[in-house]
């Protein structure tokens, strides 16, 4: 049973293009969202799903730099790219943390898995279904074999760009389960996400406080240190999440 994280990225963001190898203490914000992932005790392989676009060249170079795996797909479909990924690297399960998660810490991702592999029973699961981590600390696990059942089923365009959204669109169709924060880590209200140049200079300023002395510093770690600078939460607080729909 091959688990491994899908991670869908490209250069040509709308809102903050590039923003995959914008500096975070030192190195590119998608090396630092490997270094995360790859203390998961799960995650089996990493594999950049990228584009064939020649911008996407550099992102195909650090993912070879950093010793994982890549696969270059369609570039607007989203959804075909990850299930083409999955299927060529042969994942079974599909961990999927979206490239502007740099934050993310392992065992936020590992509670997501572990309720997967406890309850085998059960089709999605996610921590956002109802939102009690901050925004960026999100992550899901679903079959490859599902995901490619959805990628045959749906034609709809949001579909295809949100990979995941099909799943929680049509609860009737699976079985579904959302893992909640604890109550020190529940702060949905923090936006920690990397998205606009608000975002990057937040979490650009946690990476320089928390990392040169705890380079695995976790989601505890930034609640603490955001708690004694609760200004720095002002920098991004007005920014507006867009919607899958």
């Amino acid at each position: 049973m091959n688990i491994n994280a899908i991670v869908a990225t490209r250069m040509t963001s709308s809102r903050l293009p590039g923003k995959v190898l914008m500096d975070l203490g030192g190195k590119p914000a998608l090396v630092r969202l490997i270094e995360r992932l790859k203390r998961s005790k799960y995650i089996q392989e990493i594999v950049i799903a990228t584009t064939t676009n020649s911008q996407d060249d550099i992102v195909v170079e650090t993912a070879i730099e950093q010793g994982v795996l890549y696969y270059r797909g369609s570039e607007e479909d989203v959804l075909l790219r990850t299930v083409e990924a999955a299927e060529s690297t042969n994942t079974d399960y599909i961990v999927q943390v979206t490239s502007d998660c740099p934050l993310i810490d392992e065992q936020t991702i590992d509670d997501v898995i572990k309720r997967m592999l406890d309850h085998p029973n059960i089709d999605y699961v996610g921590n956002h279904l109802v939102r009690t981590y901050p925004l960026g600390f999100s992550a899901e696990i679903f079959r490859t074999t599902t995901l490619r059942e959805i990628e045959m089923t749906t034609k709809d365009p949001a579909d295809r760009e949100h990979v995941s959204l099909y799943y929680y669109e049509h609860p009737e169709q699976f079985h579904l389960s959302n893992v909640e924060a604890s109550n020190y880590l529940r702060h949905p209200e923090y936006r920690l996400t990397l998205d606009t140049i608000q975002d990057y200079t937040l979490i650009n300023n946690i990476f320089d406080a928390l990392y040169h002395t705890k380079p695995n510093f976790d989601l505890h770690d930034i609640i603490r240190y955001l708690q004694k600078q609760p200004d720095l939460l002002s920098i991004n607080r007005d920014i507006q999440q867009k919607k899958a729909r």
